[in-house]
């Protein structure tokens, strides 16, 4: 397993966001890890990528401890993500975005033109203009999307965690960002773990979902048998008898 998560928890006080989570991640596989609204997806990432430290539990990325590291120092052992909300340096180029991120990734100290190349490359991956003219002011939600997606690609990731990569697209913008994610792992072999709160076009792409609720683990298992339960069927739709005919 490349990734293996366990007993993950996250307390805030007297609140628990996160309640002794396992799940583990084969290598090459695209993994969804779903949930409404609050139900801890977000901060289980943020624990896994160093972004929180966990309050207990274990985080093991190619069967190495990392829980409670540095997001850099995770950054550094192969581990990438995206951010729900981008946030792009606006007044640099797509390349220039792309090619800091490079020096930050996960193989050492590279050159300017190493960076500038692994920065092209993840850009073009992405399906954004890769011409050093090209801005970030010139993108709306779904470019925007792509480059959040092409900087945490140049840090040459071999586990991409991807948060909300379907907020503010419309339906076809949607249905390209998850082709592209798994043309990702296709051809890049990159595993994903992809945070979505959004259940249809996923569930067309991922391999396995882990659904989450008030901080826990209800389910795990294929897509189809997600459709088929009826515990993760009344977190998303409420009780048989509140539903509509």
């Amino acid at each position: 397993m490349l990734l293996q998560v366990s007993g993950l928890t996250k307390k805030f006080g007297g609140f628990t966001a996160v309640d002794k989570v396992s799940f583990s991640v084969a290598r090459g596989e695209i993994l969804g890890l779903l949930g409404p609204n609050g139900s801890g997806k977000s901060t289980t990432f943020n624990c896994i990528a160093g972004m929180l430290r966990p309050t207990s539990g274990s985080v093991k990325l190619d069967g190495e401890e990392v829980a409670g590291l540095n997001a850099d120092a995770i950054c550094h052992k192969g581990l990438g993500r995206t951010f729900q909300i981008p946030r792009p340096f606006r007044e640099l180029s797509l390349v220039e975005n792309a090619t800091l991120a490079a020096y930050y990734g996960a193989n050492g100290r590279i050159t300017r033109a190493e960076a500038e190349s692994r920065a092209r490359d993840a850009l073009q991956l992405a399906q954004l203009p890769t011409e050093a003219s090209a801005r970030v002011g010139g993108l709306g939600a779904a470019g925007l999307k792509k480059l959040e997606l092409a900087r945490a690609l140049a840090t040459q990731p071999k586990l991409l965690l991807a948060d909300e990569s379907l907020g503010g697209l419309d339906g076809g913008e949607m249905r390209q960002a998850a082709d592209m994610l798994k043309h990702i792992r296709d051809v890049r072999g990159i595993t994903i773990v992809w945070v979505e709160h959004i259940m249809g076009v996923l569930l067309s792409v991922v391999d396995r979902v882990v659904v989450l609720d008030h901080g826990a683990v209800i389910f795990q298992g294929t897509p189809r048998e997600a459709q088929q339960d009826e515990r993760v069927a009344e977190v998303y739709l409420g009780p048989p008898e509140t539903r509509a005919a």
